[in-house]
């Protein structure tokens, strides 16, 4: 019996989860859930899965759910104090960490030092803080298994193989709703137009940063990390039919790829049973009716930010910090229709020209350069208006 916590369990990647627990209730046990702020879909939750301990960010939001959960044996807790006592919980082997931004670093700092296991959904903690992470999982033994398609792709690839035959990493794209378009469709497009995604179905950030681009330059910077490559050995590959997931060059010329229907709990499952592969029952590829896969390169000057992606990529230390936090506050601005899309860019450009390097930021750096790029987008961009 495994026994699994989540942070961020109402989310997509959290429900789906929690899907997977649901098929498997008689070898995975949920012990703790952690969410942000839906306290109704959490207190379903709680009634299906029973766990122990339940975290939610706002106090006001956990003194409700108190109420509302009063007839169950549930300990409520909340705040960062309440993420990290999900993240060390006893009773726990593996922590899921799809909660979304840099909230997440420190509890999977946490989890990793208690010894646990990380199934990682969360992009953020490997982009600003890798150099501290993966070190720690090395030190306290502990696997980090990534639960993106693409990244759970790779590892699916390497599995078995050496390091040291690795020549580059082959990192899909689906190319999003605005694949194939120019600088000046891209100047007048809406946030519904945005959050169409051909292909999967994910959260309203994730799905905006697909579109923009920018969601590949974070996981071109996760793989450099997960897989202890160099930012130039991991190459991006547009395949719009979302097939193929990703794919591994080695030395000797063999491509290793890994192929599948888009769905999420493909790469979850795998994380939460691995080495074993179990039964997910859904739709098989069927490859008479699949006929062809396209490929394409990356329009790196349409989507400048798999462009800066790069960049930050290489110039490392406190940068990517800058580019993801700039991209958080950058999506959440367009989402209210504050700014255009293309200011997603120019914003992401801006504070990267303006930041300070500093070369091996602690988690307290990363905390404040979250903080200070924030306060300088606001004090350099008014968005008050609508575009």
């Amino acid at each position: 019996m495994r026994k699994i916590a989540i942070l961020g369990s109402t989310g997509s990647i959290g429900t789906q989860t929690l899907e997977v627990v649901r098929n498997y209730s008689e070898d995975l046990k949920v012990t703790a859930l952690a969410a942000g702020t839906n306290i109704t879909l959490l207190e379903q939750q709680i009634r299906e899965f029973q766990p122990e301990l339940v975290a939610v960010w706002k106090e006001e939001n956990a003194a409700k759910l108190r109420i509302m959960v009063a007839d169950l044996p549930v300990k409520v807790v909340s705040g960062m104090d309440g993420l990290l006592e999900v993240a060390v919980q006893e009773k726990s082997d593996i922590l899921v960490t799809a909660i979304v931004g840099m909230i997440g670093i420190q509890p999977t700092i946490a989890a990793i030092q208690a010894g646990k296991d990380i199934a990682l959904a969360n992009k953020e903690t490997l982009v600003t803080a890798g150099h501290i992470i993966m070190p720690l999982a090395k030190e306290y033994h502990v696997d980090i298994l990534p639960v993106d398609s693409e990244h759970s792709a790779i590892f699916q690839c390497l599995n078995g193989e050496r390091h040291k035959d690795i020549d580059k990493i082959l990192l899909t794209a689906s190319g999003g709703p605005f694949r194939g378009k120019d600088k000046d469709y891209l100047s007048k497009v809406t946030v519904e137009d945005a959050l169409k995604h051909p292909n999967w179905s994910m959260g309203r950030k994730i799905t905006i940063d697909s579109a923009s681009m920018v969601n590949k330059g974070l996981e071109v910077m996760e793989a450099k990390w997960l897989f202890q490559v160099g930012i130039d050995d991991v190459e991006v590959v547009v395949q719009p039919q979302s097939v193929i997931h990703s794919m591994v060059q080695f030395r000797d010329g063999a491509v290793m790829a890994q192929l599948g229907t888009p769905d999420m709990k493909l790469p979850i499952q795998y994380a939460l049973f691995y080495p074993e592969r179990r039964l997910l029952p859904g739709k098989r590829l069927d490859f008479q009716e699949l006929s062809s896969i396209q490929f394409a390169k990356p329009d790196m000057e349409v989507f400048r930010g798999l462009a800066l992606a790069y960049q930050v990529g290489r110039q490392g230390g406190s940068f990517p910090t800058v580019f993801n936090a700039a991209n958080e506050y950058a999506v959440a601005r367009f989402l209210e229709k504050k700014i255009c899309f293309l200011d997603i860019y120019d914003i992401l450009e801006d504070c990267i020209n303006q930041h300070k390097k500093i070369e091996n930021p602690s988690v307290d750096d990363i905390l404040a350069t979250e903080q200070w790029t924030y306060e300088y987008i606001e004090s350099r961009w008014k968005f008050e208006h609508s575009h």
